[in-house]
């Protein structure tokens, strides 16, 4: 098992991810990979299995999570925000496609030193990178230094408000390490007059059907990434509290269900297993 701050062993998830988005349609040919492919074929039985036994699937939830990110940046966007900073960002298709249709928008992509490299150079070839439109190594965990938080949010006007986004990386986590990284993005953002994080996470609520199966399941892809996947919360109110503790001023859940009909996003049975998390910080 890794360290619970390595987060290296993360970065093959990605490719399976960056295949869903192209198969759906919201992601641009050059991001398809072989390893990709490889694995949404490897995982396709189990997905036919989730979907008709659980209600739900592993890309279902991808692509909930992933539409109602947009969605509320899409709103932020349209409220003034000029810039985003997306941290691990694997092969998300996000930061081509909104710096495609915003013309003023400044977004940076960062992941770990491979993965980041492996990203700028994909884009380069496509000839898709910009002033605008960066890409930068990071580790949430380093506290100084070129791969820092601090260095990456040093590179924006801090005198504009700025939206950070992590999809794909917190339950990989124990709460009081993921909370590590919360604390600092909290204090960092401080220095913006408004700074905005969305993040996904998928809770155990108290009640809710198949909590073994999602207990069994975390295990398995801990076993299979080499990381220590947690669920965080198991209400609303235990959230909102522990990021207000953290230093952020507010915190508010969304639920995919309440965006049917309103986003392209699939459908689950029942209550969805994935929320959206949106934290933000008042500057002084």
């Amino acid at each position: 098992m890794s360290e619970p701050r390595d987060t290296s062993s993360i970065s093959f998830t990605a490719l399976y991810t960056g295949h869903v988005w192209t198969r759906d349609g919201i992601s641009a040919p050059f991001f398809r990979t072989r390893g990709g492919a490889f694995l949404y074929g490897a995982l396709a039985p189990f997905e036919f299995v989730g979907r008709h036994i659980v209600g739900g699937n592993i890309r279902t939830f991808l692509l909930q999570r992933h539409h109602l990110i947009d969605h509320r940046l899409h709103q932020l966007i349209d409220s003034g925000v000029t810039q985003v900073v997306e941290i691990a960002c694997g092969l998300s298709p996000r930061g081509h496609r909104f710096c495609q249709q915003y013309p003023q928008l400044h977004y940076i992509e960062t992941d770990l030193p491979d993965m980041a490299q492996r990203k700028q150079q994909l884009l380069q070839e496509h000839q898709v990178l910009s002033q605008r439109h960066k890409v930068m190594p990071i580790n949430i965990f380093a506290d100084e230094g070129e791969l820092s938080l601090a260095h990456v949010l040093g590179q924006l006007d801090q005198s504009k408000p700025v939206v950070v986004i992590t999809e794909g990386l917190v339950n990989y986590f124990p709460l009081p390490v993921i909370s590590e990284f919360w604390k600092k993005l909290a204090t960092s953002l401080e220095a913006f007059p408004q700074g905005t994080y969305l993040t996904d996470n998928y809770p155990l609520y108290r009640g809710m059907p198949f909590y073994r199966t999602l207990k069994v399941l975390g295990n398995m892809l801990g076993a299979v990434s080499r990381s220590q996947v947690g669920f965080h919360f198991h209400a609303d109110d235990e959230a909102i509290q522990h990021f207000k503790q953290l230093g952020f001023n507010e915190l508010q859940i969304h639920n995919p269900a309440h965006f049917y009909g309103q986003l392209p996003i699939p459908r689950t049975r029942g209550n969805p297993m994935v929320r959206i998390m949106e934290a933000s910080v008042e500057g002084n």
